[in-house]
């Protein structure tokens, strides 16, 4: 599994073979069943997190219990409660896995004292965190101005495997509508 970060690692960035191996030295793997949570709301995350294989979702649930997703993340991403770990307060997401995953955790102290020691690892972690800031702006900016078929037809060209890893009610809901909605969009897409 961890073999999976170092191509990424590779792949990303220019590390020596020392650099490699005080990265992994760090490592935390970890295994989630579909359906198991990483995250829960009222945890504080305390770590940066790894998929190597598998996919997650980021999603609140309300007062009436329905929930909210706010992002999916599959292999060769990074997930996490971002807010939650740099202000250590309580999480208001939950993170579960939508099929059976693997990750490379890092504690945060541990992610830290990488970026400072390692300058390659802290100027490919800089450029994921503006690329992610980027993608952030771009899912409002969709979400307040798309209509409700653009916003299903941009999200299967953005992430074209997601619809088949993904069950409809979920992208429903990460897409701010009903799945009678999306099930009606997508009979109509699929006419077109």
């Amino acid at each position: 599994m961890y073999e999976i970060f170092q191509k990424y690692l590779d792949e990303k960035t220019e590390l020596t073979q020392q650099e490699s191996e005080r990265i992994q030295s760090f490592a935390i793997i970890k295994k989630l069943r579909k359906r198991q949570y990483l995250l829960q709301e009222g945890d504080v995350w305390k770590y940066d997190a790894f998929i190597t294989q598998g996919c997650v979702r980021t999603y609140t649930v309300d007062e009436k219990g329905s929930e909210h997703v706010n992002s999916f993340s599959i292999e060769n991403w990074w997930t996490g409660d971002r807010e939650s770990l740099m202000m250590q307060q309580p999480s208001r997401f939950n993170i579960d896995a939508i099929e059976d995953t693997e990750l490379v955790l890092f504690t945060h102290e541990n992610f830290e004292l990488l970026c400072r020691e390692i300058p390659a690892f802290n100027n490919m972690v800089n450029t994921i965190l503006q690329r992610s800031f980027i993608a952030a702006q771009n899912r409002i900016q969709a979400s307040l101005t798309l209509t409700a078929e653009e916003k299903y037809l941009n999200f299967v060209n953005k992430y074209p495997g997601f619809a088949s890893r993904i069950p409809q009610t979920m992208i429903a809901s990460y897409l701010g509508m009903t799945p009678e909605t999306l099930s009606r969009i997508r009979k109509q897409t699929a006419k077109k």
